[in-house]
């Protein structure tokens, strides 16, 4: 076993029919997703003994797939209940990461679309403990997120990560967290990693989803709770200047739901009373409706 392999967290993977412990090696250099990075890929979570919106995230990796070209082959209700079978292989105690995925092993003309009828599928869970609510800094990144037109944004598919990666990786050398990614109009989009919002004299406003980055499954329950709870709540078209002069900003995200932003180039932000409301009716929530 090699170091990194032995550092991984606790993990398991179902593939073609059975539960495997680890980090199975599931594709080879002929295989297309390998090749041409034909994957996609969804992100629930257990934690607490609840996984959110597990059907919603099972529900759009199948749709991810179709976006792709590929042909799913599991129910929303199949995926769902793989996951409870595999969490029960977990000792309880850290939050798990939920990883439904297709890719396709071959290609179709010359080899370069997936060829469909090569769709595999793989649900892989492992221990991920949720990053602190105390919140993260971000910068302006040099990067913008690409349109429908020349990648496939309607997906969450493997090969728009690339992307993000080098705007964390810049944002990083530059002494942050995370990235504030834009869109190729120059608004707003995203961070590398999730969603953003930002509040201005209590109305909580986010980027409108306009095909450039994924309208998150999290970011549309967050809208919700707080408009039921009574906050004026608007997606529209939101610019570098509106952030910077913000009275709050926080993020929404699978990985660790919502979580302030305490930092912005060079303003500094104390975590928000909203961000931490927006928190609380997620967890409240959370536990009322989606225990096993």
């Amino acid at each position: 076993m090699t170091l990194a392999a032995a550092a991984q967290s606790a993990t398991w993977t179902y593939v073609d029919g059975d539960w495997y412990e680890g980090n199975v090696a599931i594709l080879g250099p002929r295989s297309h997703a390998m090749w041409l990075g034909t994957s996609v890929f969804d992100g629930a979570r257990w934690f607490e003994g609840v996984a959110p919106d597990l059907d919603r995230h099972a529900a759009r990796v199948n749709a991810s797939a179709i976006a792709l070209g590929l042909k799913p082959s599991m129910t929303t209700d199949e995926i769902v209940g793989l996951t409870w079978d595999g969490l029960k292989k977990f000792d309880g105690k850290t939050a798990v990461y939920i990883r439904p995925m297709y890719w396709a092993e071959h290609g179709g003309y010359m080899g370069v679309p997936a060829d469909p009828s090569s769709t595999r599928f793989c649900l892989c869970l492992y221990e991920s403990p949720m990053i602190s609510p105390a919140g993260f800094s971000i910068g302006v990144s040099p990067f913008r997120r690409p349109t429908i037109e020349t990648m496939p944004t309607n997906a969450k598919a493997g090969c728009l990560y690339p992307n993000n990666g080098r705007a964390i990786l810049e944002a990083k050398m530059r002494g942050f967290d995370n990235a504030l990614v834009l869109d190729m109009l120059g608004n707003v989009a995203e961070t590398g990693t999730s969603n953003i919002f930002l509040v201005k004299d209590g109305h909580v406003m986010t980027p409108a989803a306009n095909g450039t980055f994924l309208s998150g499954i999290t970011r549309s329950r967050t809208i919700n709770l707080l408009g039921d709870y009574g906050f004026r709540t608007t997606e529209k078209a939101l610019s570098i200047r509106e952030f910077l002069e913000a009275d709050e900003i926080f993020s929404t995200g699978n990985h660790s739901k919502v979580v302030p932003i305490t930092r912005i180039e060079d303003r500094n932000l104390q975590p928000g009373p909203v961000a931490k409301k927006a928190r609380e009716l997620y967890w409240d929530w959370a536990h009322s409706t989606s225990a096993a």
